[in-house]
């Protein structure tokens, strides 16, 4: 555990050596995108209202494009940072040292769960390359909590882990799928039910009060996701980039994710044991992103440690780092083209762009495959198999009935 927490360390701050440049040169455009050190902390505390210590949902159609906890956050921490000419500075350096905190015991969670493998993520490069663009690590540090209570039979504290979680970003809404396909490998519809009341609770009583209180402002994150069209990282825009211009982007989108869901579905149910919420994370959530309309950069500070609590063998390793050796790339890639489009004297063009997304989304997909294939091969029965059998009686006494 020590050497996990060194390694997270050292990882947080190699990644705020490659931010500081743009903290130096008040991330200035091109510069910020020429090196690689674009983050929307300082970008939103002006654009948002938020250094004039206004609530992050009072501003109507500028209000903060995230769900209640993190806009909460960003504005709890607005409010502690000095004041004055270096506020933007001040502001983003607080945001960082929390952000750290949260990279580190993210790494602690990931260890618990997959102990063998849990070096995985604080020396994956895409990961520390990524580490300060935004504000997902709260979010992600409690899907991995709701995962970690799944697997371990504490429904209550997962479920409301994963309402905080959607709260917070409303990716992790998605893991109710393979949660509710281990229930239906359980026989378990009671308990599915109450784990989805409780979540559906928690996800009310945090957002109602600042639904009733400033609606239009909660609402801009949900409008701006249903009305965004094609955006950065996506297949869509990679495909209409090099001429194969598809209409009707959102319904095809929808289209490859419910089959997407379908192929999960039946994956679940050909498996000869059930599937641990751990083994199946990754799978459900890399589709949504491969298939979705945006497919940003920092969204491997999301896959990574789904990726290391799914592998089962020593054999995939190799797969792992191609996949974040396709993430690294493309993390250059996406700043260079967009120094290109704001005015750099040299960068990535259109068309290496687009290339650069579709192999990333390649890289992306050839993990899923080798996962699921391992999986029917019989390696993805649930960890609590190697478990002792007073543990396994212990855990299962919390369970709901």
């Amino acid at each position: 555990m020590r050497a996990i927490i060194a390694l997270a360390v050292l990882a947080s701050l190699i990644s705020f050596v490659k931010f500081n440049h743009c903290e130096n040169t008040g991330w200035a455009t091109p510069d910020q995108y020429i090196h690689a050190c674009y983050s929307d902390i300082p970008a939103l505390y002006g654009e948002r209202g938020l250094s004039k210590g206004d609530w992050a949902y009072s501003n109507g159609a500028d209000s903060v494009e995230y769900p209640v906890v993190t806009g909460v956050i960003m504005w709890a921490l607005a409010k502690i940072t000095p004041a004055g000419e270096g506020a933007i500075t001040n502001y983003f350096n607080i945001n960082i040292f929390f952000l750290a905190l949260l990279f580190i015991f993210i790494a602690l969670i990931v260890h618990r769960m997959r102990p063998e493998f849990s070096y995985l993520f604080p020396l994956a490069p895409a990961v520390v390359a990524s580490l300060y663009i935004n504000w997902d690590l709260w979010a992600i540090i409690s899907m991995l909590g709701a995962i970690y209570w799944f697997d371990r039979k504490n429904l209550d504290l997962s479920a409301i882990a994963l309402g905080i979680a959607i709260s917070t970003k409303f990716m992790p809404a998605f893991l109710l799928i393979p949660i509710a396909l281990i229930f239906l490998r359980r026989n378990q519809l009671g308990a599915a039910l109450k784990y989805f009341a409780v979540t559906a609770l928690t996800f009310v009583v945090i957002n109602l009060p600042v639904y009733l209180t400033t609606p239009e402002g909660w609402l801009r994150f949900y409008q701006l996701n249903i009305s965004r069209g094609s955006d950065w990282g996506s297949l869509w825009y990679a495909m209409s980039s090099i001429g194969v211009n598809m209409p009707n982007t959102n319904y095809l989108s929808i289209l490859l994710l419910l089959a997407g869901f379908s192929a999960i579905a039946l994956y679940v149910l050909e498996l000869r044991n059930v599937p641990s919420l751990a083994a199946l994370s990754f799978i459900v959530m890399a589709t949504v992103m491969c298939v979705s309309k945006v497919y940003s950069p920092q969204y491997i500070l999301w896959l990574t440690p789904l990726a290391v609590i799914a592998l089962i063998d020593k054999r995939d390793l190799h797969v792992f780092w191609i996949w974040q050796g396709a993430e690294l790339i493309y993390h250059i890639a996406i700043w260079q083209h967009l120094a290109s489009v704001t005015g750099a004297t040299f960068g990535l063009p259109l068309f290496g762009y687009a290339i650069i997304t579709l192999l990333r989304i390649a890289a992306t997909i050839y993990l899923i495959a080798v996962l699921v294939r391992r999986g029917l091969a019989g390696g993805s029965q649930s960890r609590l198999s190697h478990k002792s059998l007073r543990e396994f009686l212990f855990e299962s006494s919390n369970a709901y009935p």
